[in-house]
């Protein structure tokens, strides 16, 4: 089976930084694209970051210049590194991949696989 399994999120106050991590785990043939998303309270879940297998990025707006979503292809690892954090971005944080698994002896279908969500608080 594939997981993915999220980690580094906390209460930081604002101007603060964080950096996350998405480890995946479990058969995979491939992984094509990797996200972070956020959902706050009474907000509909939005795309923070997209990173694509051979490096290009992409980003909201409003975290343009602050965040910086990367991936380490041999680690099967996503990361998202944010600086200046404001309040707006409090935020449950969801890693997702777009992956090809390995189900047992053949690959499987292609899908979209998603973490559990850490929570990023910024506050003063």
């Amino acid at each position: 089976q594939v997981q993915l399994v999220e980690s580094g999120g906390g209460l930081v106050q604002p101007g603060g930084s964080l950096r996350l991590s998405c480890a995946v785990s479990g058969s995979i043939f491939s992984i094509y694209n990797m996200g972070w998303y956020r959902q706050a309270p009474g907000k509909q879940r939005e795309l923070v970051a997209v990173i694509t297998s051979g490096g290009s990025t992409n980003y909201v707006d409003d975290v343009k210049g602050r965040f910086t979503i990367s991936r380490d292809n041999a680690k099967n690892t996503m990361y998202l590194q944010m600086n200046s954090l404001k309040p707006e971005d409090t935020a449950e944080y969801y890693c997702n991949a777009d992956l090809l698994p390995w189900l047992g002896l053949r690959v499987g279908s292609r899908g979209d696989y998603w973490g559990q969500g850490t929570q990023v608080t910024v506050s003063s």
